[in-house]
């Protein structure tokens, strides 16, 4: 293995601990440059978080054009992904992310009010 896998790796089981000690959703999505999907996608999450997490999470953005390597180490095939990395089990939602249903499934919140399909 790598040296940077290594550090990216241990970097990775740093965030997620520091997390799990302060019960904050570490999540990461993934997108393809600057494109309205890859805008939509993101403003969809930051809102679904702000809302339902209360800023009790992480978010790391990573275009997959501008860092392929944590992308192939990710095994992404498709974007808008969505990664919640902590808390386990990591779950992974691909497409577009307008399905407020299966975001909260996919992130395993409980509603707080109605969700629209």
């Amino acid at each position: 293995m790598k040296a940077t896998t290594t550090s990216r790796t241990t970097k990775a089981f740093e965030k997620a601990l520091a997390a799990s000690r302060s019960g904050r959703y570490v999540l990461r999505l993934y997108v393809a440059g600057a494109t309205a999907r890859s805008r939509q996608a993101l403003l969809r999450v930051r809102r679904l978080c702000e809302t339902e997490l209360g800023g009790e999470y992480n978010l790391e953005v990573v275009d997959i054009y501008q860092q392929p390597i944590i992308a192939r180490d990710g095994q992404i095939l498709a974007t808008p992904t969505l990664v919640r990395e902590f808390p386990r089990p990591m779950r992974r939602l691909i497409g577009n992310l307008s399905n407020t249903t299966a975001l909260f499934v996919g992130l395993d919140l409980e509603t707080k009010g109605e969700t629209s399909p």
